[in-house]
């Protein structure tokens, strides 16, 4: 990505005025919180979830609804990120599997549309961020192998209220180590997503993806690693320049 200017510039700015506050909606761990808080420096974050985070990355947390924290508090945020859960928006949810789902009386909220209104309607610049196969608007899509991770997890943000440009993907330098279709491959990245068949443990994610203050299985599967939101920080900071008034 081409900065306007230097991000020195923004980051000196910013250390000389109020913390930017910011919202992790759908935090969990807070791996999404903690690469904003890299690329900000300066900032308050606040990570909201349904269920209880004790290993939260944040400055603050509130347990409870995503959407109508936002509906309520939103406007008080400057920067708004929003993940929420995968699980009503991929393809596992759709297609056969979504009939499969069904016969086993499996449900799962469907929850971008409803988030995505409570965003627009905070006037906040803001991101969702979600799985491929999911309504998420696809405008930035990240890979693990941009940062140098050793986990490929592709997700999609979708920015509201600012634009960037798309970074160059680079080839994947493998296959995702583990069983597929009852052949073993081995290769460069793990997989950071269910149990057995070669899987990654809790030493493997963390490592993979840079995440250092939670030893949660699950939990560190769902997080984002902290090096896209980073990414997606200093080009929102980037993209505002002539708004904080950074002199070219």
């Amino acid at each position: 990505m081409t900065q306007p200017t230097p991000i020195g510039r923004v980051l000196a700015l910013l250390s000389r005025i109020e913390p930017l506050r910011v919202l992790d909606a759908y935090s969990c761990i807070g791996g999404g919180t903690e690469g904003y808080r890299r690329a900000f420096r300066n900032c308050h974050i606040t990570g909201v979830d349904i269920q209880a985070q004790p290993d939260y990355r944040g400055d603050a947390f509130h347990q409870g609804d995503a959407v109508e924290f936002i509906r309520e508090y939103g406007h008080e945020f400057d920067f708004i990120h929003a993940s929420p859960p995968c699980q009503g928006e991929g393809a596992p949810t759709k297609g056969t599997n979504a009939a499969r789902n069904k016969a086993i009386g499996r449900t799962y909220p469907r929850l971008i549309v409803p988030t995505r209104a409570a965003l627009e309607a905070t006037g906040r610049p803001y991101v969702i961020e979600n799985v491929p196969g999911s309504e998420v608007r696809k405008d930035i899509r990240l890979c693990g192998e941009q940062f140098g991770l050793a986990v490929l997890m592709h997700r999609y943000f979708e920015l509201g209220g600012w634009t960037t440009a798309q970074p160059a993907h680079p080839l994947h330098r493998g296959y995702v180590r583990g069983y597929r279709h009852g052949e073993w491959r081995d290769g460069p990245y793990v997989a950071a997503y269910g149990k057995g068949g070669g899987k990654a443990t809790v030493a493997e994610i963390r490592e993979a993806k840079r995440i250092d203050w939670s030893t949660d299985h699950l939990r560190l599967r769902e997080a984002l690693p902290p090096a896209y939101t980073e990414w997606i920080g200093r080009a929102f900071l980037a993209a505002h320049t002539p708004v904080l008034g950074v002199a070219a």
